[in-house]
Order: structure tokens, then sequence, then C-alpha cells
């Protein structure tokens, strides 16, 4: 018998470490993902609560949004956490931090009363650390020089979940990206807080990225970390960039801007593949009008002779890189003169291009491709000798010097 309610107290004891929480920080796509991605964190459920009807819907809460005369619900997320792992505290803080509660009914672009700011608590601990926090929050964010904090705080009487849809919304579309309304205040320094960074001059870009947002880890994984071109490119959280004159605020991550001496000059936000990035690039470092832009982008050619490639035919000992992306293309050492007018080598610099069947003006050839950027270089032909002639493009190719060139690029 003893064992029977050593065994029923255990069960209660572990139960107990876990406790829920609905909070309303805006769209509740974003809100659900930022918290997903905190240890501890058990499940998070997007829904809506908060409102005096029942049975809510999406079309509802939506229409419902700017009506006065009564409750709507806010599009919330329920936390289910183990506070044995991550306090309510570390919660509520991290819910303060994520968006701007100063904001009454939106947050960024999304207005109405369903994107008001709310915690909704479960037990009188939660209420007490909502109060508190709120307290210590409003002195942060009035240092910073913002208003008066708008957010509910009030007990759960309801959740409801919400459309299957609505669920993991950020997972099922992974071409999206993670909003960002937060006002960069926080409860404490971060240790190890990235440099903030000013304009360098001339054009430039910048990735801004956020803690936990899974579209900047792919983009950096997919796209920044071979990144060997000739324009800088630094990524940073927004809160640490200084000076620089952006056309309006950051609204989600990753948000990729092209500077030119320090001014916003075009951005985009959300996951860009490879090919989008260096399309995007190539626009802004050489312009779509450009006879460059042209032949990577829409499978032009150079003129027969065209400047670049008389610059290019005669060079020192070096290498051609890509444009866009910095990767080694060719070396002069298999470059030969073919009496073409365009650019000729007997070979690629190991897998940096990739071959495409291309059957267009009623030609049989085989398509030569910059591997990383997707940029169109030129064509294949076999020889007589049984080698190849690989031609190729002068204004997609930068030229650099052997003795130039640094760990290999």
């Amino acid at each position: 018998m003893k064992k029977v309610y050593l065994l029923i107290a255990l069960s209660m004891v572990i139960f107990a470490k876990e406790q829920t929480i609905v909070l309303g920080a805006g769209c509740f796509w974003g809100v659900e993902k930022s918290f997903e991605e905190l240890k501890g964190v058990k499940d998070v459920v997007s829904g809506y609560a908060g409102g005096d009807f029942e049975n809510p819907t999406y079309g509802k809460v939506l229409a419902h949004r700017l009506f006065k005369n009564r409750e709507n619900h806010a599009e919330t997320v329920k936390v289910t956490y183990d506070d044995s792992i991550i306090s309510t505290r570390k919660i509520l803080e991290h819910f303060w931090e994520l968006h701007d509660p100063t904001q009454k009914n939106r947050q960024g672009n999304d207005y109405g009363n369903n994107y008001r700011s709310i915690i909704l608590y479960t037990n009188s601990e939660q209420k007490r650390l909502a109060y508190q926090t709120k307290e210590e929050f409003q002195k942060l964010l009035n240092k910073a020089g913002y208003g008066k904090i708008t957010t509910e705080i009030k007990p759960l009487k309801r959740f409801y979940m919400a459309e299957e849809k609505h669920q993991d919304y950020l997972k099922k579309h992974p071409r999206g990206y993670c909003p960002n309304h937060a006002t960069g205040v926080k409860f404490k320094k971060v240790a190890k807080e990235p440099k903030s960074i000013t304009p360098l001059g001339g054009k430039e870009i910048l990735v801004i990225d956020a803690n936990g947002c899974p579209f900047c880890q792919k983009f950096k994984k997919d796209v920044v970390d071979g990144y060997k071109g000739t324009l800088p490119l630094r990524v940073r959280h927004f809160e640490n960039i200084k000076g620089f004159k952006l056309n309006g605020d950051v609204a989600g991550t990753p948000t990729i801007l092209f500077i030119e001496d320090g001014k916003e000059i075009g951005r985009y936000t959300g996951y860009l593949n490879p090919k989008e990035f260096y399309e995007a690039l190539g626009a802004f470092k050489v312009g779509q009008n450009s006879e460059a832009f042209k032949v990577a982008f829409d499978k032009k050619t150079d003129r027969r002779f065209c400047k670049k490639y008389k610059l290019f035919a005669h060079t020192p000992d070096g290498v051609f890189i890509d444009k866009f992306s910095g990767d080694i293309l060719f070396d002069t050492k298999d470059r030969f003169n073919s009496g073409s007018g365009w650019l000729s080598f007997y070979k690629a610099v190991g897998d940096s291009v990739v071959f495409r069947e291309d059957n267009s003006y009623g030609m049989h050839r085989v398509e030569v491709i910059a591997k990383k950027s997707g940029a169109h270089l030129g064509h294949v032909f076999p020889r007589a000798d049984g080698k190849k002639r690989f031609c190729i493009n002068a204004t997609v190719l930068e030229f650099v010097p052997r003795d130039k060139l640094v760990n290999g690029n």
C-alpha cells in the first residue's frame, strides 16, 4: 500500500510541473513558432480566447475585429510548458520581448482587436508574475522612449483551438518569414551581444535575422554560408544596425536589405532560395537593364568582341569568378583563343557549373550555368580534337589575379 501511495504522490509532483498559459501578441502564426523554439515548452496551439461569444472561427474573429460593442476573441496561443525546465517568468519575459505591447489593437500592419496584446492566466502565480513583469518592462520601455503598455491581463475562461490550417502554419509554409514586431527592449543584456554595425559606404547587403527564426537559419545555410561575392554581406539583428536610412520598419525575418551609401535601395522579406537571391543581387549590383543582367538572368548573349571580352582575353595569370556569387568558374590556364569573339576555355573549374539541354532558336546546344547563382554563362561545344570549347560571355565574369586569391578564392 505504501508503494501505491508513493507512486500516486510521485505522479502528482510530475504533473504539477506542467502548466499552461494563453498569450496573444499579434497574428498567432509567428507567436506559435516563437514559443515552440523555447526549451521546456512541450506544446503550442493556436486558437481564440478572451472574447464573449462561443465557437469563434477565423472568419468570425476577423469580422468582429473593428467592433466596439462586444468583446472579440484575440488570436492567441496556448503554451504548455514544464516549469522545472523553463519558468513562468521566462515564458512571460519572452512574451513581452517578442512584440510591441504599447500598440493597442494591432501589431505592425495587422490592425484590429483580434491582434491585441493579452495574457490569460490559469493560476495565481501566473497572475502575480504577469503584473510584476509588466511593471518591470514598462520601466524599460519608458527608458527606450515607448508609451504605455496596453496589454490585457485576466483569467482564462475558455480557449478555442483554431482551424487545422492555422496550426504550425509557418512549418507548413517554409517559403515564408517570421513576423517581427519586437521593440528590441529586453529584460537584460544578452551575453556577448553582436557588435552594432554602421554603413560601410557604397553598395552592401544586410540580412536582418532573429533568434529562433527557422527561415533565417535556412537562408543562412543555403545562401549566406556559401556567399563569396564582392559586395559586402553582413547578418545582424535589427537592433544591432545603426545609422542606416531604411524605408520603414523591418516587419519580419529574414529581411534582405540592399544598401547604397547607407540608404536602402530595395528589400525582400522572407526566405529566398539561392537563384532568387542572386537574381535580386544582380539587379542591385549591375541593374536590370545592363548587358550583364540580361545575359545572366534573361539568357541573352554578349556582342562578339565586346569591350569585356577584349579586356578579359589577355589578362595575366588568374581566375574568372561569377560576378554575383564570387565562385571561381574558369582558370586562365584553360583559356584559349578560338577566334569566335567570346571567351573560350577547355573546361570549367571543378563542379562550379551545371549543364542543361538548350533547344532554343532551332539549335541543339548544351547550356552552361553557374551552379550557385544560376546565372547563364554560355554554351559548351565539342571540338574536332576531342576536347571541349566552353564559349562563355565575359560580362557575367570578374577577373582575379592569382596572387590576389585568398584561401583559394
